[in-house]
């Protein structure tokens, strides 16, 4: 059972995380589940969050890494502490930071899992078969295939998170330039580029399938029926009588779509498939960095070695002095 002393501490943190520094829901709840485990840690050791020390906090990921938590789970967890215990101090509920001087964990910096190009191809061509089973008829199976089919194209193209293509509205969609505008964490707004396939999933999908799960028959004309979808909802994609998609129903029908390739995935891989792809073909950091919405490129130098591979393999092949004699 939580002590008094980590309730008061916890409680009061979040309420500083939600009316001062402005952070969605989901974000609270990620440093509530962190900073709880880390409290059940130190109340088996007697001790509470404002009585936790340096040791405590190097010991609490060193058995983390022991129970085979990948490092990118670590490195979060690290930083909801560093966030903490920053506010403590500045609040002087503590009188020294226990995270100072703690380095983050190597294992933080791998790679994260992405999917190579053959399982991409397969699960970008899966939603034509998943529905068939489950939809009322088969114009409603269409047209929840072509929703599916643009959702991953722009989870892949775009490299979008999930609450970012649940948000994404019709009006951030610019087809006719190529681009769509999308609205990430704190609000950020970014363009991104869409290429060809994405552009023609988007089209059809606008055209044939969202009038369908609007509930209205699909016009022959796609500049006739778009007054009626902004009525109906300023989203771009919806569920079945224009009602709200959530996070867990894409996560879901990311899976079923992998499962196409042999491989199980999710939508966070599509998007870091999308930047590995991008600097296995030349793209540099900064580029990456921007479309991916990153604050810091610190958080993209994750596929630093990627971009190193590629310089290594360009200078081998053209440069005269790297050939072998």
């Amino acid at each position: 059972m939580a002590s008094d002393v980590n309730l008061r501490v916890l409680a009061d943190f979040l309420d500083y995380l939600r009316i001062e520094k402005g952070l969605a829901r989901l974000s609270i709840n990620a440093y509530n589940t962190d900073i709880q485990q880390f409290a059940g840690f130190l109340e088996k050791r007697k001790r509470d969050l404002l009585a936790a020390g340096r040791t405590d906090v190097r010991e609490f990921l060193q058995q983390l890494f022991s129970n085979r938590v990948d490092g990118r789970s670590v490195g979060r967890k690290l930083s909801a502490l560093r966030h903490l215990y920053r506010y403590l101090l500045l609040d002087k509920k503590i009188d020294h930071d226990p995270t100072l001087n703690i380095e983050s964990p190597r294992q933080w910096k791998v790679l994260p899992k992405s999917l190579a190009m053959d399982e991409i191809n397969a699960t970008l061509a899966a939603p034509a078969t998943l529905h068939s089973a489950r939809a009322r008829n088969p114009k409603e199976a269409e047209a929840l295939a072509l929703r599916d089919k643009a959702m991953l194209e722009l989870l892949y193209a775009g490299a979008l998170r999930v609450s970012e293509l649940v948000n994404a509205a019709l009006e951030d969609l610019k087809l006719d330039v190529g681009y769509m505008l999308v609205r990430g964490k704190g609000d950020k707004e970014r363009i991104v580029p869409l290429g060809k396939p994405a552009q023609d999933a988007l089209t059809e999908y606008l055209k044939e399938g969202r009038p369908v799960l609007a509930g209205m028959r699909p016009s022959k004309s796609t500049k006739a029926a778009a007054v009626p979808w902004a009525k109906s909802s300023p989203l771009l994609f919806i569920a079945r009588g224009v009602r709200k998609l959530t996070r867990q129903r894409i996560w879901q029908m990311v899976g079923q779509a992998s499962a196409a390739s042999g491989r199980h995935a999710s939508p966070h891989m599509l998007r870091h498939s999308a930047a590995t792809h991008m600097v296995e073909n030349g793209a540099d950091l900064r580029t990456v960095q921007t479309i991916l919405g990153h604050a810091d490129i610190s958080t993209t130098q994750v596929y630093t070695h990627l971009a190193l591979d590629r310089l290594r393999s360009v200078y081998q092949k053209h440069h005269p002095r790297a050939k072998a004699r």
